[in-house]
């Protein structure tokens, strides 16, 4: 299209106020011969939109688009189609519509009384009343030889839009030239800025084919492998490496915090054996789960090697088999070496609520059903130093489990330790 200085200078011409045949001259006069079609084009696309242009500016652009190929042949006109049917538009202004016919009109006879008249003259002496429209198909078959062949227009030509965007800002049939949309000086504003401006900036970003839609067609098929034609072959390789983070590593410290967990199953270890497990589980705390321990063999473990069992323990405490242990734990027999294991790990960590209930509640029912007096006695003794300890450390609240406690007490009476549990349980009331 025009470039932004040649579209300023278009309307311009279009806003002049002399007679049609000077604006015509001043046309010629400012484009050379090859930028006539480019900015008659630029006229077609002003024409599109009734509010671009006011009523003047558009019978000067009509006139332009006659009068500019009126020396050669009428059927060379590339924009005869478009002339005849602006002068038939049912939505158009009567006085458009008669203006296009004596345009028109005047290309078989020598009249020129409207080519020496302004535009606003021809506006403002058109009587609309006397005016009698002319049908599509009669002014069709009176310049069909001046027409251009119809050629084919495909689909996708007939399915394009407008490029061209109707400004929201000014109602249908508003008279562009009113004081509203003027600034002072009689700078023409459009919308919501000067109205030339716009104009230009539709020009310049504008396109004359409109908006058609994309040619989008499926992929032919593939042809049939014929026999005896090499087939090429495009294999997908893009796989992964898994790396072996295990291979070459040393196994030689799982391999002896094994044995000696198997040995600590069978009997007591000797304190160098212990401190050795214990030293390899604080550096590497992920052997636990390499030891060959298992819940079912936890029972051997605390009977034969307390301190190793709880040192375990502590490192399996975020593993999902923990309450596996700890069920083990809890229904295992009991014993001095259970309650010491228990006791560390309540002021190590903190245990289930229900776990240390539980195995309260099961040292309390072994004592009550041991048939030997003398290790009845024992067993009742260790308990209570065993509660008392949980209850001055807080790590349990006496409350939940004071009548049961309260009761064991009492049953066992006789026996020292019994009796001081007693008491502390009634400062606490």
């Amino acid at each position: 299209m025009l470039s932004v200085r040649d579209t300023a200078t278009l309307l311009s011409i279009l806003g002049d106020d002399r007679s049609l045949e000077i604006c015509a001259a001043s046309f010629t006069a400012t484009f050379q011969r090859p930028l006539h079609f480019k900015a008659c084009c630029c006229l077609v696309l002003l024409l599109e939109d009734r509010r671009v242009l006011s009523q003047p500016q558009r019978l000067v652009a009509f006139y332009i688009l006659n009068d500019l190929y009126r020396v050669e042949h009428p059927s060379t006109n590339p924009f005869m189609s478009i002339l005849v049917d602006a002068a038939t538009d049912e939505a158009a202004e009567k006085v458009e519509c008669a203006f296009i016919v004596q345009v028109l009109q005047s290309l078989n006879s020598n009249n020129k009384d409207i080519s020496r008249k302004t535009a606003e003259e021809f506006i403002s002496t058109f009587d609309a009343a006397a005016y009698n429209p002319v049908t599509r198909e009669a002014l069709r078959r009176q310049y069909a030889d001046k027409l251009p062949s119809d050629p084919k227009v495909s689909s996708f030509k007939r399915a394009a839009m407008n490029n061209i965007v109707a400004d929201p800002d000014i109602p249908q049939g508003y008279d562009l030239d009113t004081p509203e949309l003027s600034e002072p000086g009689g700078i023409r504003r459009i919308g919501g800025g000067f109205r030339d401006a716009a104009v230009v900036d539709m020009i310049e970003s504008a396109s004359f084919k409109g908006l058609e839609p994309p040619w989008v067609r499926v992929p032919p098929p593939r042809l049939p492998v014929q026999d005896g034609e090499m087939i090429w072959l495009n294999p997908e390789n893009s796989h992964e490496l898994l790396w072996d983070h295990g291979m070459c590593a040393d196994t030689s410290r799982g391999a002896a915090v094994r044995e000696l967990i198997a040995r600590a199953l069978k009997g007591a270890l000797a304190p160098t054996q212990q401190q050795q497990v214990l030293m390899e589980l604080e550096a590497d705390p992920k052997l636990v789960y390499h030891c060959g321990l298992t819940p079912r063999r936890l029972p051997e473990l605390v009977e034969n090697n307390p301190v190793i069992a709880v040192e375990v323990l502590l490192k399996l405490m975020h593993s999902v088999q923990i309450t596996e242990y700890f069920k083990v734990l809890v229904n295992m027999d009991m014993s001095l070496h259970s309650m010491e294991v228990v006791n560390r790990l309540t002021t190590a960590v903190d245990l289930p609520t229900e776990f240390v209930h539980m195995y309260i509640s099961n040292c309390i029912s072994s004592c009550e059903n041991i048939k030997d007096k003398y290790m009845q006695n024992r067993l009742v003794r260790l308990v209570c130093v065993f509660l008392q300890s949980l209850i001055r450390n807080k790590i349990i609240n006496v409350q939940d489990l004071f009548i049961e406690v309260q009761a064991f007490c009492i049953e066992f009476s006789r026996i020292r330790e019994a009796a001081g549990l007693f008491r502390l349980l009634k400062t606490l009331e």
